[in-house]
């Protein structure tokens, strides 16, 4: 299986801090730009912090945010399992309630708060890297499953073709899966259009080959 691309450089992303105005914050912007980071707040001022994930860019975005603040934006119920770009988590007090609810936002990187500026490289490798490589397994695990379901098409359109043409298990499979890769299409999508409404291209295929037997 193919692993994700390792991410080794920063630059031209763009951190997004949920992190209250404060020194720290300045330490750890300065060191983000260093590495090549464009940094934006999203805490306007006397406002609660609010983000749509929904319209962030995996390719380009990392959130920071501070897991002692109150993030009523950021309800976890909100959040998928695997949020859309790498969330880094700062720690100050280290309740588990408070690291619950950066679990929750889906963090897979964290840093400590007091900050310095030599831990923000290391946070930031692994908090990337992490979502990526959990991402690849999530949509690998998600073709998996769709090709479960499909499995189900794929038995029907072997009957099928059992029934109507006197064919045994094996040839009935051998003629579909000749019939999908000439179609460019993977067995299971081609059974499913096949069992929804086309039985004649069962019958276009193997019939040629029933005449030459």
């Amino acid at each position: 299986m193919t692993n994700p691309r390792l991410i080794q450089n920063f630059s031209g992303a763009q951190a997004l801090l949920i992190v209250p105005p404060s020194t720290v914050t300045d330490i750890l912007a300065g060191t983000l730009m260093k590495l090549g980071l464009t940094v934006a707040s999203v805490i306007p001022a006397g406002e609660a912090p609010w983000l749509d994930f929904g319209i962030l860019n995996p390719e380009h975005h990392i959130v920071i945010v501070d897991g002692d603040l109150p993030l009523p934006g950021l309800a976890a119920s909100a959040v998928p399992d695997l949020p859309p770009v790498p969330v880094v988590g700062l720690v100050g007090v280290e309740a588990p309630s408070r690291l619950k609810g950066l679990l929750q936002l889906g963090a897979t990187g964290l840093l400590r708060k007091p900050i310095h500026g030599a831990s923000v490289y290391a946070a930031l490798f692994l908090a990337v890297n992490e979502h990526n490589r959990r991402r690849l397994l999530e949509e690998r695990l998600a073709r998996h499953e769709e090709r479960r379901r499909g499995r189900r098409h794929v038995v029907k359109a072997i009957l099928r073709l059992m029934q109507e043409h006197g064919l045994d298990d094996d040839a009935a499979y051998e003629a579909l899966r000749r019939d999908a890769m000439r179609a460019r299409q993977p067995l299971e999508a081609y059974c499913e259009a096949l069992v929804h409404g086309r039985p004649s291209i069962a019958a276009a295929a193997v019939t040629p080959r029933l005449a030459r037997s």
